[in-house]
């Protein structure tokens, strides 16, 4: 279940991105639509609503990132009240466990298909042709559309849901460690499902730390 936790995670932020951006594109075309010579740059024609874009932008940034972030807030504290404290701390393993590999790929990556656009539009790729010349590919070739293809999720992949993925491993831990004694005043610690200390332990193990004997 941990495990799964930044997949998830990963996939609310992705889309989340999409749907901002959707609202972006219908905002920008429809200032294209009503305010006359604004696609074609002609000039003397009346100045694009900034505003309206900025709070699209703002808004869409807050209100799609709340589930993620219940996500990440209740995932602990569901497992510590039904299941204990062995349950929590599974599934801590489990996030730090997926959660790491997953951001230093998604940063990796993103990072990869954003600088391969970048290369190509520098015009250091290029192909043979049917008599063995070298053409460059640069903007308007079909390498430059799969390279903007492949940088439009990277950029995502890189600014957001990587980065995100480290909140979501500390801020889980913390909120654990907040509510630590209020799981284990339940049913000390086995949870509102009673779940016996033998079960939950084999599916968790945990490191027990107790106090030091006084000298």
């Amino acid at each position: 279940m941990g495990a799964m936790l930044p997949y998830w995670f990963t996939a609310m932020t992705m889309k989340s991105v999409g749907v901002a951006a959707m609202e972006m594109v219908k905002e920008v075309k429809h200032q294209f639509a009503t305010i006359p010579g604004l696609l074609e740059g002609l000039p003397g024609h009346g100045p694009p609503d900034h505003a309206r874009c900025i709070k699209i932008s703002t808004d869409a940034s807050l209100r799609e990132m709340i589930p993620p972030g219940l996500l990440v807030m209740l995932s602990p504290i569901i497992a510590g009240t039904f299941f204990g404290v062995h349950a929590v701390s599974g599934l801590l393993v489990g996030s730090l466990t997926s959660g790491v590999q997953l951001a230093i790929s998604q940063s990796n990556t993103g990072g990869a298909w954003d600088n391969a656009k970048k290369f190509v539009e520098k015009g250091c790729v290029s192909i043979e042709d049917k008599e063995g010349k070298l053409i460059v590919q640069g903007k308007g070739s079909a390498i430059h559309k799969a390279a903007v293809i492949g940088d439009t999720v990277g950029d995502p992949l890189k600014d957001t849901s990587g980065p995100a993925l480290n909140i979501l491993m500390k801020l889980m831990a913390i909120i654990s460690l907040v509510f630590g004694d209020f799981f284990k005043s339940i049913n000390n610690g086995r949870g509102l499902l009673n779940v016996p200390a033998d079960v939950s332990a084999a599916a968790a193990p945990v490191v027990e730390v107790t106090a030091a004997p006084q000298l």
